[in-house]
């Protein structure tokens, strides 16, 4: 099978092509495992972390991409959940050992044993890939391939850090940047909470712009000060300036809710300007988001396809994924981007 594939970690504004394209052995299926026909997938900034080496690690050489949409071709001794030929869709999680209090309680996000789809595990940048079918997720008709891979990641992470973020109907919600998961973000809040006003604040005009077309009452860039203060605010982007301006923006025991695996260290110093009488005082409340529970994906999913919910996309054929990641790399986002694998 043809896949493309992490072989070292490099600095994406000086490497043009991180990734390799290989022919690699068709995966070969355990029991209670499926083995899938890739058809399309997402690309998220995390892959753009992982070959920068801001995460834990990855299992170099190793294939990226959690968002991964396809069909079963085949199914291990054990299989209950899948037929032949079901449409599946795979996000971030590949694995947790379900045995901790975290898997126990339904946060199997938190799990220590916790394994990430394209880092720790092969992902779909490929042709053909395999799970536990219980980490996997039906894929409702109303979507098409393309439109359901950034609903597995941009969408879940997003509908988790709403969760997290507590608002309610009628309350004020900030976004800070405007790509994959804040536009989705977006579209679900009108659905759920139709009284809630969104701010957004990004950096590029044509995000802002965006973000009004799709019904944001107010867009402003990132250093901007909203005109009413914020219930919450999620922040999306890969850096600290973001935060410490987005505090100031809260009213009291508001929260911040940071939807990013990583931060970059290129901005840390911004840093020394978190004051805190000035952006943490009054109970406010800075949360991380750490990956997605399963049920995150099939609630997202569910609720997307009632309200009607599909993302903007760019579509690319897998040979062109480095073009892909270097676009995202240098801000050049509407929407999400989605390889076109079958």
């Amino acid at each position: 099978m043809k896949a493309m594939v992490i072989e070292k970690i490099c600095d994406l504004s000086k490497e043009d092509k991180p990734l390799s394209l290989v022919e690699l052995p068709i995966p070969k299926i355990e029991s209670n495992e499926i083995l899938v026909e890739v058809a399309a997938c997402g690309v998220c900034h995390t892959e753009l972390d992982e070959i920068e080496g801001r995460t834990a690690p990855p299992k170099l050489p190793v294939i990226p991409g959690h968002q991964i949409v396809g069909r079963v071709v085949e199914k291990g001794g054990g299989v209950t959940k899948f037929n032949i030929g079901d449409r599946v869709g795979i996000g971030w999680i590949y694995a947790a050992c379900g045995s901790c209090e975290f898997c126990k309680n339904g946060l199997e996000n938190l799990c220590n044993d916790f394994k990430a789809t394209g880092r720790d595990m092969h992902g779909g940048y490929a042709e053909y890939f395999k799970i536990n079918e219980n980490f996997a997720v039906k894929i409702p008709d109303f979507f098409n391939d393309y439109e359901a891979a950034p609903l597995l990641c941009a969408g879940a992470i997003g509908y988790r850090s709403l969760k997290l973020a507590g608002i309610k109907n009628g309350d004020r919600l900030g976004l800070t940047g405007f790509g994959a998961s804040a536009h989705l973000v977006l579209k679900l809040v009108k659905f759920i909470y139709p009284n809630c006003d969104v701010y957004v604040f990004a950096r590029n005009p044509s995000e802002r712009e965006f973000a009004l077309s799709l019904g944001a009452v107010w867009a402003g860039d990132i250093t901007d000060v909203s005109p009413e203060k914020l219930h919450a605010i999620i922040d999306t982007t890969p850096v600290w300036k973001p935060i410490v301006e987005g505090m100031k923006n809260l009213l009291p025991a508001g929260k911040m809710i940071i939807n990013a695996i990583r931060k970059e260290d290129l901005d840390k110093g911004y840093l020394l300007n978190f004051k805190y009488e000035e952006h943490i005082w009054m109970e406010k409340v800075i949360k991380s988001v750490a990956n997605v529970t399963l049920k995150d994906i099939e609630e997202f999913i569910e609720v997307a396809a009632k309200a009607g919910i599909k993302p903007e996309y760019q579509l690319y054929e897998l040979t062109e994924a480095n073009i892909a990641l270097k676009e995202l790399k240098n801000k050049k986002i509407r929407g999400a981007k989605v390889l076109k694998i079958r």
